[in-house]
């Protein structure tokens, strides 16, 4: 008869003797009885989710996953190939179990969606080894199951026969149980995660990054992610036939393995989030509850923000990053940035294109950058401390094109630089195609290649946050590699790029469809903050493209797409013409106490309500694809009792992305609501709407 493990809800005791009478039926079953797998079963607190771990007849461990009593991810297979051993892959005997616990604490985000997070779960771990005929090598699986999804990790113990492991490969299946659609980026591209989601069934899903969106036929929302990358290659998730994915790692540096590692050591946490709808989704905190808590202490040094900057001129062609007559960060313009941004509220100014190196081919190329000195027409320091008297630091900017090797050369020094100029946030960017990373080889002097999301990239992020802190700098990544929660761990890593963002309106009429970015919300955005640069009131670039948007809907992307760092991205030339949208955007906060997905659905459109942290005012807004539509919204977050002053930016009747004229179409309204009303609003294709709702004081 298999044995069960289960653990009970507040019952650690229980717990406790399951476990216990566990490793005592391994010690005592006859050989007969031993070849019935055992099976352990954990469930999450509210009984929803079981998890089941055994292993097969081939001795190779299985996971399977249910929820409700119906199974989403059927027997699924576990192991790791390595590059100078056996597989640890067959040949395994689950040896025991630690005790199972419960854990149910909440903790503060100094910034964020929400300031209190829940992490409530229930955790499980078993224990397998190998015969020495496979290696005679131990492996351990955690697990931890929420009332929203689970995380599990590989953990391979200090042992004799396994000191430096070489991995080649991860095996880590996914077997999904039932038809549905699926949202993905697909993994391993030149252009990284740079990409317009596509939407198709789930057996069409080829090699895609993380994370990976699916809607099952009886509606049930999953994504499948990773928590706590840290010193290891970022995964994709490739399907290996029907429905049944696997693990795929990023290529490791050179010829090297993928990933290296000294044991002991953890992979990082293979994540689903799990719900009957998106909103589900987009609520789980799941991620920020497997990472470590804040390592950093007191980071009150970074504060949440707006800003605007010399780089949409850049993007659309009127402006160089190269010295010329052209060139846009020059000492005039960026004090002329500077009075409008300290009249206006914005408390930095983004300036790329300050520094030497970007003359001749820095893609994918960089060697000629320095991170210290000023071309000459850009005073650096006569900016700085002008910036300084106005209220207004300067967001720093670190360009590597993708040469990792010149970078961290000069990090101290940049970063040093910074510090004594007062700029508390830096952008850095690796622009090279993927796999284009120039890292140092294994002998002085070589390089070695490496990809966006290998090891050694990550590794790289790592160490660019922690000298980051140290100069009391926050860190905001483009062409990074993905979120995974890590800034729960170092909060000073406030945000990154990691999708296709507002530059590619620049370069192609509605080259970002109208649907792009009511699809980021429930795929790139459930990884984390995104540094989108909206705020184009103009809707047009300077190359003259239009961008599928109406008026509304720029305004509706400061609470779709959740930033600690905000961009006005327009020229300022532009945004003077819209004084309306800009006393919005001066209002909005960047720093929420509560956050709710209140209507949407995946790729068609996002309504969120977000409560201020430092005041008892909410928001209300978001964006819409392109087909119109009229929601009811239920006003039913509002505190009871009061009454709300509103103030509304929205779609007008006529407004529509599609005409140059109509896209602007907007309405200026006000109202009160109560917590018992609800509102009809109107989304017009490519629309969008951003409420402001401030309690009536008596």
């Amino acid at each position: 008869m298999a044995f069960h493990a289960f653990i009970a809800r507040k019952n650690r005791a229980l717990a406790g003797a399951v476990a216990g009478v566990f490793a005592l039926a391994l010690a005592t079953q006859p050989a007969a009885a031993q070849d019935e797998k055992p099976v352990a079963t954990i469930t999450s607190p509210d009984g929803s989710i079981e998890v089941q771990v055994t292993t097969d007849n081939d001795r190779r461990v299985t996971w399977q996953m249910s929820r409700k009593g119906q199974l989403l991810v059927s027997p699924s297979k576990l192991g790791i190939l390595l590059t100078d051993g056996l597989p640890m892959v067959r040949g395994f005997t689950m040896t025991g179990m630690e005790e199972v616990t419960e854990h149910d604490e909440t903790w503060e985000q100094p910034w964020g969606e929400r300031r209190f997070v829940r992490d409530h779960h229930h955790e499980m771990v078993v224990r397998f080894q190998q015969p020495p005929e496979d290696g005679d090598r131990q492996m351990n699986l955690r697990f931890r199951v929420f009332d929203d999804g689970i995380g599990f990790r590989y953990e391979f113990p200090e042992q004799e026969n396994l000191v430096t492991v070489k991995i080649a490969e991860e095996l880590t299946e996914f077997n999904i149980a039932s038809e549905g659609t699926a949202w993905w980026v697909t993994g391993g591209d030149f252009n990284r995660y740079e990409q317009i989601y596509q939407q198709t069934p789930i057996d069409a899903v080829s090699v895609a990054h993380t994370p990976i969106t699916m809607k099952l036929e009886d509606g049930t929302h999953m994504s499948f992610h990773e928590a706590a990358l840290v010193d290891y290659s970022g995964y994709w998730l490739k399907r290996q036939d029907g429905h049944s994915f696997r693990t795929t790692l990023a290529p490791g540096t050179g010829e090297s393995a993928k990933v290296i590692r000294d044991t002991p050591f953890h992979t990082p946490w293979r994540t689903i989030r799990v719900g009957d709808d998106a909103a589900a989704l987009v609520e789980s905190d799941l991620e920020l509850n497997l990472n470590e808590p804040n390592k950093l202490g007191d980071v009150s040094w970074f504060k949440p923000q707006k800003y605007i900057g010399i780089w949409w001129g850049m993007i659309g062609g009127i402006w160089s990053w190269a010295e010329g007559p052209n060139h846009g960060a020059t000492t005039e313009r960026a004090l002329e940035t500077i009075d409008y941004a300290a009249e206006n509220g914005f408390s930095g100014v983004l300036i790329e294109g300050w520094n030497e190196g970007w003359n001749n081919n820095w893609f994918g190329h960089g060697d000629e950058y320095s991170f210290t000195k000023a071309v000459p027409d850009f005073d650096l320091e006569r900016v700085a401390a002008y910036g300084r008297e106005r209220g207004v630091a300067i967001v720093g900017h670190h360009e590597t094109g993708g040469n990792i090797i010149v970078y961290e050369d000069q990090l101290e020094d940049a970063m040093a630089l910074y510090n004594r100029l007062g700029v508390g946030v830096v952008k850095t960017g690796y622009v090279a195609d993927a796999g284009g990373i120039i890292a140092p080889g294994e002998e002085p002097g070589e390089i070695a290649m490496a990809w966006h999301d290998g090891q050694r990239m990550v590794n790289h992020h790592q160490k660019v946050i922690e000298t980051a802190a140290r100069y009391q700098i926050a860190i905001n990544p483009h062409e990074p590699v993905k979120a995974t929660g890590i800034r729960r761990t170092y909060p000073n890593w406030v945000a990154r790029e990691g999708a296709r963002g507002m530059e590619y309106n620049a370069w192609g009429e509605y080259a970002n469809p109208a649907d792009h970015e009511p699809t980021l919300v429930y795929t790139r955005m459930l990884s984390g903050p995104m540094d989108f640069t909206p705020g184009v009131l103009s809707l047009v670039a300077p190359t003259g493209n239009a961008l599928a948007s109406t008026r509304a809907k720029q305004l509706g992307l400061y609470l779709a797409i959740y930033s600690p760092i905000q961009m006005a991205a327009d020229l300022v030339d532009n945004l003077k013409q819209y004084p309306n949208e800009i006393a919005f955007i001066r209002q909005v906060p960047a720093d929420w106490s509560d956050s709710r997905l209140i209507a949407g659905e995946v790729g068609d459109y996002a309504i969120f309500a977000r409560k201020d942290r430092n005041s008892e005012d909410w928001y209300l807004g978001g964006v819409n694809d392109g087909t119109a539509r009229t929601l009811t919204l239920s006003m039913d977050f509002l505190e009871p009792g009061k009454t709300y002053r509103a103030t509304i930016y929205r779609d007008g009747p006529d407004a529509d992305y599609r005409d140059a004229e109509r896209r602007h179409d907007i309405v200026y309204d006000t109202a009160t609501f109560t917590a018992g009303d609800s509102y009809e609003l109107f989304l017009a294709p490519g629309g969008g709407a951003a409420i402001r709702l401030e309690p009536v004081t008596d």
